[in-house]
């Protein structure tokens, strides 16, 4: 982005608005924190992308001055400036600040990218822009209920993540290669059409003044490095290998830099790769395979890119890797209630991304990514994964082969219960039979599955399909059925 003449374009506005604020030299940190919130919120107030804050510009005469600010050097105690902000605001708050030569003069930028999910708050209190004017949010409620219709009604994926962009700009930061491959479209041989279709795609947007914006969709998708998306960048993948069991010794660590789409087919090979191997006989021939169903793997990953909370700043999917589990961590708690992911209607908070992600095949049809993470272990026998909910994110446990009597308790309740979900969006029935056999088990422990599903029936996971059934003939639907 050429930093020069963006700062000459807000510079020229005719006053101050609600989305640009002009300082000539220092601002306390406690200005700048209380700024960040009412100009973030501001910005989604009038339906800005972004809000800023320009130290090197006469408050007066708009006239480019220089500063000698230097948010850098800026110690509150002994903390850098820009540490002690993000202590300080909301998890929310999305700003980056930027040195620039105007003219010869220094001047500094800090953008705010507009609020989402929630206001913006500087230590628990909110700001907003009332002209000029920085004004606590809740002494004016009629612009707060405006401003929370606002936020509700806001796409992540559609903010910007860079802006003013020239066609060869746009072309240079996504890998707009990947994008024709995954949709099956001849690779235009124009730039023009190249961004078109685009535009059309939102992964770009044109602005007014003739440049181009990359939405956050454009590039968590698409981008060729995260990199150069300083909003975005803390979303990137992270993978960590761990010898043995615990978080004590990382052996292997591995942080992917191209975006989503751009980079998942790579993450699933350098994935697979990390994982213990066996070797199994078909048709005669000895074959290895890896101890976890991949198509599993895969989904629980694409599950964890679109279903995070992309507003928790910071924080991205992450995937630890131990010798007998794999966890895949990503921000944001679930939608949705755990104990009914398999029949409740899907809700995503990231409904384009998802949709993308979808139609490139990279997960399951809206709905049925459980269903199949499920079947896949119960045919592989392996324990069905355990689902974490947190406060911020949200936990999926995948566990390699573990034998019944190795099994907790809990472990083999939440598999009788999930296999009993499974039969019944199947329009089928959870038998002690086909209970034995999703264990692996002979029908001489047929007394065992039977003293399971009594532990199921007595803690209210599932009930008898026809209570009046003779015992031998007994079959069981999930409890909610």
């Amino acid at each position: 982005m050429n930093l020069s003449r963006l700062v000459k374009e807000l510079a020229g506005l005719p006053t101050e608005t609600e989305w640009v604020e002009f300082k000539q030299n220092n601002a306390s940190h406690e200005d700048i924190g209380e700024y960040i919130s009412a100009l973030g919120n501001s910005a989604t107030y009038h339906d800005k992308n972004s809000a800023y804050l320009i130290w090197g510009v006469s408050d007066d005469t708009h006239g480019i001055v220089g500063t000698t600010f230097d948010y850098r050097s800026y110690k509150v105690g002994n903390e850098e400036l820009e540490n002690w902000l993000r202590h300080m605001l909301s998890d929310n708050a999305d700003f980056e600040f930027q040195k620039a030569d105007v003219d010869g003069k220094n001047v500094v930028l800090l953008t705010i990218r507009k609020a989402i999910s929630r206001p913006v708050t500087f230590k628990n209190n909110a700001y907003i822009r009332v002209g000029s004017y920085k004004k606590p949010l809740k002494s004016y409620p009629a612009m707060e209920t405006r401003l929370w219709n606002r936020i509700n009604n806001s796409d992540y994926e559609l903010l910007t993540a860079k802006q003013n962009l020239k066609k060869e700009d746009v072309v240079r930061c996504l890998d707009y290669t990947t994008y024709f491959d995954l949709v099956k479209m001849p690779l235009p041989t124009e730039i023009d059409q190249i961004v078109h279709y685009l535009a059309e795609e939102r992964i770009v947007i044109l602005e007014d003044n003739g440049l181009y914006s990359i939405t956050n969709l454009g590039a968590i998708m698409f981008a060729r490095k995260l990199s150069y998306f300083p909003g975005i960048f803390r979303k990137s993948i992270r993978v960590i290998q761990y010898r043995g069991s615990s978080r004590i010794e990382a052996i292997r660590e591995y942080e992917e830099s191209k975006g989503y789409a751009s980079g998942f087919e790579g993450l699933i090979t350098y994935i697979s790769g990390l994982l213990p191997m066996g070797e199994v006989i078909v048709s005669g021939m000895r074959r290895t395979v890896s101890s976890y169903p991949m198509d599993a793997v895969r989904e629980l990953i694409a599950n964890a890119l679109i279903h995070q909370d992309l507003s928790i700043t910071g924080a991205g999917p992450m995937i630890e890797i131990f010798e007998s589990r794999i966890e895949i961590t990503n921000p944001g708690a679930p939608l949705v209630d755990v104990w009914r992911i398999i029949d409740n209607p899907p809700r995503s908070r990231n409904e384009i991304m998802s949709s993308l992600m979808r139609r490139v095949g990279f997960c399951e049809e809206r709905g049925s990514g459980w269903d199949k993470v499920v079947s896949l272990c119960e045919f592989s026998q392996l324990p069905v994964p355990k689902i974490e909910e947190y406060d911020e994110f949200t936990r999926v446990t995948m566990y390699s082969h573990i034998p019944y009597n190795k099994m907790t308790h809990e472990e083999r309740l939440w598999a009788c219960y999930m296999h009993a979900c499974l039969k019944q969006v199947s329009n089928d029935y959870m038998t002690n039979k086909s209970l034995r056999e999703r264990f692996g088990l002979s029908n001489s422990k047929n007394s065992a599955v039977s003293r399971l599903i009594k532990d199921a029936l007595a803690n209210d996971l599932i009930k008898p399909f026809d209570p009046d059934t003779a015992p031998r003939y007994m079959k069981y639907v999930p409890i909610w059925a």
